[in-house]
């Protein structure tokens, strides 16, 4: 769940929900200066369905200690130093499930979710928190979703027209695409207001690198520079559901007012130039 705390209720998103807008990112990732990465059928399989294990924790979402809902929040942007609230095991149990959904159906978007994954629990974690029990648990995971990384690219080069993109390169390029289509996600779900920049850097046509930065121009309405995308300016919607109170006395209570809620829609835009 991702969580966007106003007064008096909170704007909850399902993590899946989150993906299928990053995925909106990657459709539109071209201009005469960038391009996607390829293989991009499988690339977009990734970017845009690399949370779907969350559905059936985001159908069922819980509470913090506090009685706030467990989500990723504003605070949670660049860091994931609390584990998005969740105890480590079934929080692994999650990021596992994410890289076999995506094995099933797709072995080269299942090794660009278990590099996404182990980026967030190594590069992106904060493990000074963690008991010594949970720091080997945490060790013994990346240990095994690397392993798996190894096997399903041995798979998918087996296939000839996926071969020449099995090498570091053309998986590292694809991953970084992964991450800045997500962290803008995140970024514009959570309606973040301080400037900063996508995840990586990003190569243009000319073959050079460039990190691109966005900034909050006013609420729901975000610059990024240097521009990606192949329309000046995109506008999305963002399917929330809003959940009055603020804190609640039991899961079941939570659930209930989550459950029976609508479905809000809520509209941003994306421009290249600031207004």
């Amino acid at each position: 769940m991702i969580r966007l705390e106003l007064e008096n209720h909170w704007l909850l998103l399902p993590h899946h929900e989150h993906a299928r807008l990053a995925g909106e990112f990657a459709r539109h990732w071209k201009n005469d200066e960038f391009l996607p990465p390829e293989p991009f059928a499988h690339v977009l399989d990734a970017v845009s369905r690399h949370d779907d294990s969350w559905e059936p924790r985001d159908a069922e979402p819980e509470l913090t200690a506090e009685g706030r809902p467990s989500a990723f929040s504003r605070e949670l942007v660049g860091t994931y130093s609390a584990f998005e609230e969740i105890d480590l095991r079934p929080y692994l149990e999650v990021r596992a499930g994410a890289t076999e959904k995506a094995a099933a159906r797709d072995a080269y978007a299942a090794i660009l979710i278990s590099m996404h994954t182990v980026n967030l629990l190594t590069e992106q974690a904060d493990l000074d928190s963690l008991t010594p029990e949970n720091r080997t648990l945490h060790a013994a995971f990346v240990r095994n979703q690397k392993r798996r990384q190894e096997e399903l690219r041995q798979k998918v080069a087996g296939k000839s027209e996926l071969a020449p993109y099995v090498g570091d390169k053309g998986l590292n390029r694809a991953f970084a695409f992964l991450q800045a289509c997500d962290s803008l996600s995140l970024n514009v779900a959570v309606d973040y207001e301080v400037p900063g920049t996508l995840r990586h850097k990003h190569p243009r046509r000319n073959g050079e690198t460039t990190v691109i930065n966005y900034e909050r121009l006013k609420h729901r309405h975000y610059r990024l520079f240097p521009w990606p995308f192949d329309e000046p300016e995109l506008s999305f919607e963002i399917p929330y559901r809003r959940v009055t109170g603020k804190t609640f006395k039991s899961t079941d209570d939570f659930r209930s007012r989550y459950q029976s809620s609508a479905i809000e829609r809520v509209a941003f835009k994306l421009s290249a130039d600031p207004l």
